[in-house]
């Protein structure tokens, strides 16, 4: 698939090239794997590039199909191509460094202040949180499997996720998710809603979904309804 994928590109970027881009309409299940593949390959490429030389792209191919010509020799061109991918991935692991010493200070920052103010609460692990509104029911354990809404925001106030904005609640078992939560939620009772401060290593770490709008070390912030133990 790889190798196919490489050859459509090429077509493309050489069709493309000549004649500049066509819209012909998909006729027949080759025209639409066709299609497919080039919106793979290109997916591929806007991922793996920030930056590409299609001229030299399709110089390098036609070059490299009847061995003339060759500016670079095939030992030497993955010399370059292994080297190039290494020097991007160290590069973004910096990136990713530097980014969570920075969240991980600011979130560092927050809690030391928000610990302070009135209502809230820390515990021995380092999550805080405020009760908004107690519960009589039951009290869910780390067996339990719970029902709740929630809202989950970044310091910032970005929201990454949330029941409440898509208006449905969701259930999972109490130690199925990060520590923070797994801990927070033994706390209430049902019919509880409580705002909960988690620390980085209480939630994703350095470590959060590619991606994903959680950076590494960032520090989170949920408002959970405990609507049922079951």
């Amino acid at each position: 698939m790889k190798f196919l994928s490489l050859v459509a590109f090429v077509l493309i970027m050489v069709s493309c090239n000549k004649n500049g881009v066509s819209n012909e309409p998909l006729k027949t299940e080759l025209d639409s794997v066709s299609y497919a593949i080039g919106l793979d390959v290109a997916n591929n490429v806007k991922r793996s590039f920030d930056e590409f030389n299609n001229k030299l792209f399709i110089q390098g191919f036609m070059n490299g199909s009847d061995s003339t010509n060759l500016q670079i020799d095939q030992a030497k061109a993955q010399q370059l191509v292994r080297a190039y991918f290494q020097k991007k991935q160290q590069e973004e692991m910096a990136k990713r460094k530097e980014e969570g010493e920075k969240n991980k200070a600011e979130g560092e920052k927050f809690l030391a202040e928000n610990k302070t103010k009135d209502g809230v609460q820390t515990t021995e692990s380092g999550l805080q949180y405020i009760v908004l509104k107690e519960g009589t029911g039951a009290q869910p354990t780390a067996t339990s499997k719970v029902k709740v809404h929630y809202h989950g925001t970044l310091l910032d106030g970005t929201v990454f996720d949330s029941s409440v904005d898509r208006g449905e609640p969701t259930e999972f078992g109490v130690s199925q998710v990060i520590k923070g939560w797994t801990e927070g939620l033994q706390l209430m009772k049902e019919g509880a809603k409580y705002k909960f401060f988690i620390p980085a290593e209480l939630a994703y770490g350095a470590n959060p979904r590619p991606g994903g709008a959680i950076k590494p070390n960032a520090t989170l912030v949920f408002d959970v309804e405990l609507l049922e133990v079951k």
